[in-house]
């Protein structure tokens, strides 16, 4: 129960201890997922739902991942590709994989298959993120960018990943879940969405967690964080291992659901750029900001592509693609400047105000 005083706002401690502690939280999202999971599967059409809205979805998943490496533990990562790369390929194994029980032969479930290909994608940054211990800042940025381009090789010239594909291409089988078959576009963004919401509510109370208050103590001040008893590498460790886990998650979506199949030239470095931007421009240290930098990003391309023809002005496409490098590269500075905190500050700011109004602080 919420009164006044003096101009201020009081609460329970298990108020404030609950996942959306204000009321215009628990509305808006209450107001999200009614139109995520039933107001666009039924009235959006196939081309929204599997071109833009699945896409984002697993993107924002991917941002939350690198989110909580740099925005929430503080350790630079360039090789966000990579790790969904990691993923995507494991869960081709996983999924290709035959288990025989007797005179039964199967595969493993989908569900589980794509979980498995988020914890190897974990092992793969536990290992890559054991040069956090010792450097930090740029050298780390590059030793994860070393990380990406050797994943990257990996893939496309060891064929056992491929199960010795001729052209180096996976493709993906049926989404098969306990009989039932995921084939429309509304279908696999359900599927999708629903890999998300668990996930992102998990990501939301992990950095509340004990676990996070580590990560966010190492990020602001890690000899501080060592005195008073967190561990510097198991605190590392764990957030590489996480980030990696929901990069690794998103990879085999973006594999399974998404595409169909893949290549690893899909899991590039641009790929690594394109969701370190989201991070930046939605806010580093937010799960919401995942989300508003992947719509941002995602829809960016499609308004330089469709409003300058409304106005008269013929684009060609290789200036399309040089306007959103202009633009991308405009904003990181502007927000890096003036908002550090990327839209979700933005975001933040409004909310606050609307939350005293019509008693402003």
């Amino acid at each position: 129960m919420f009164y006044r005083e003096a101009g201020q706002f009081k609460s329970s401690y298990k108020e404030d201890q609950a996942v959306f502690p204000i009321l215009q939280d628990r509305i808006g999202i209450a107001f999200i997922l009614l139109i995520a999971f039933v107001g666009i599967p039924l009235f959006a059409g196939d081309y929204f739902i599997g071109a833009i809205m699945t896409p984002f979805l697993i993107l924002a998943l991917a941002a939350i991942g690198l989110n909580i490496l740099t925005g929430y533990a503080g350790q630079i990562s360039l090789g966000t590709g990579g790790f969904m790369a990691v993923g995507a390929f494991a869960a081709y194994k996983f999924a290709t994989f035959t288990i025989t029980i007797g005179s039964i032969e199967g595969t493993l479930p989908l569900i589980i298959t794509i979980l498995l290909s988020g914890v190897v994608a974990a092992l793969v940054g536990i290992m890559f993120g054991i040069p956090s211990l010792r450097i930090k800042g740029f050298y780390l940025a590059v030793a994860t960018l070393a990380a990406q381009f050797f994943i990257e090789w990996l893939f496309i010239k060891v064929g056992w990943f491929t199960n010795y594909s001729p052209s180096g291409v996976i493709t993906a089988p049926p989404l098969n879940v306990m009989g039932y078959v995921f084939e429309t576009p509304a279908e696999k963004y359900l599927f999708t969405l629903g890999f998300v919401a668990v996930l992102a509510m998990a990501a939301k109370n992990l950095v509340r967690s004990h676990i996070g208050r580590g990560w966010m103590a190492i990020r602001d001040m890690d000899i501080a964080a060592e005195i008073i008893g967190f561990k510097p590498l198991q605190t590392k460790l764990s957030a590489f291992a996480v980030s990696s886990f929901f990069c690794g998650v998103a990879g085999a979506l973006w594999a399974f659901v998404h595409l169909g199949t893949v290549e690893p030239e899909a899991f590039g470095i641009n790929r690594s750029f394109a969701i370190l931007f989201m991070v930046i421009i939605g806010g580093m240290g937010s799960i919401l900001g995942s989300f508003i930098g992947a719509a941002f990003i995602l829809l960016l391309p499609i308004f330089l592509n469709n409003v300058p023809p409304m106005i008269g002005l013929e684009i060609g496409v290789d200036m399309v693609a040089h306007l959103e490098f202009m633009v991308f590269g405009i904003l990181i500075i502007f927000f890096l400047i003036v908002e550090p905190h990327g839209l979700a500050r933005l975001w933040t700011i409004g909310k606050e105000k609307l939350r005293s109004w019509p008693f402003p602080y």
